[in-house]
């Protein structure tokens, strides 16, 4: 299982990467056809959508790096190695909670919208752009569940261990 989900993350930090490229190109292009007077404003969409889509995979395959929200100062304060191990928990459920509802509501959201057009790219539909969302929330609570029984595990068996 954590194989699967260790491509998952792979897979995502790829789209990710793919799509601040597609930005990052994009934005050259607007910059030089600016510079010879030549009209694209087709450019606007995909810099606003591409980069739209590398946030949302980029912070969901963070959070199963675990580099995403922590409270450093509290869990530095904390000596006992139980006691991150719980906060970890804390935390992850609490993050688990929004991302559920980032995963229903973004579903909403890009039903809303699955059949309005980009205004530069009137071919192209906002539902695709907008399916990051879901994908973003389900993706991220896979990873918190996978750290909370992790950590649950490793709480359990320093307990055994500890007896």
């Amino acid at each position: 299982m954590r194989k699967i989900i260790a491509g998952m993350q792979k897979i995502q930090i790829l789209i990710g990467g793919l799509f601040l490229l597609l930005f990052l190109i994009t934005v050259v292009v607007q910059m030089f056809t600016r510079y010879v007077g030549i009209i694209a404003t087709w450019t606007e969409d995909v810099e606003m959508y591409s980069f739209i889509w590398a946030v949302f995979m980029g912070a969901s395959a963070m959070v199963y790096e675990k580099k995403h929200f922590t409270f450093t100062a509290l869990n530095d304060s904390l000596k006992n190695p139980q006691s991150v191990k719980k906060l970890s928990i804390i935390i992850s459920g609490i993050m688990m909670i929004f991302c559920i509802l980032m995963a229903y509501y973004g579903t909403q959201l890009t039903k809303q919208f699955w059949n309005y057009t980009w205004v530069n790219i009137p071919e192209f539909k906002r539902g695709v752009t907008w399916i990051c969302v879901p994908i973003a929330g389900i993706t991220s609570s896979i990873y918190l569940l996978d750290s909370i029984v992790s950590d649950c595990v490793s709480l359990a068996n320093y307990k055994k261990g500890a007896k």
